[in-house]
């Protein structure tokens, strides 16, 4: 379940910043990259501050 949320939550992000980005100023694919990074960087570190915040939502780990 928590995998679901965090892919529907991080694409919802991703989208919204490259529409932002065509519509409102193409500064906000600065957020697109720090997505990226993060995601970068919880692959090598297994800490995602995402998955914190959805577990302490009360969300269960698969």
């Amino acid at each position: 379940m928590l995998n679901t949320y965090f892919r529907v939550i991080v694409g919802t992000f991703i989208l919204l910043s490259v529409v932002l980005a065509i519509y409102v100023n193409i500064n906000w694919l600065w957020f697109t990259v720090f997505i990226g990074v993060n995601l970068i960087q919880s692959a090598f570190t297994k800490w995602c501050l995402l998955e914190t915040i959805l577990l302490k939502l009360g969300l269960k780990k698969n």
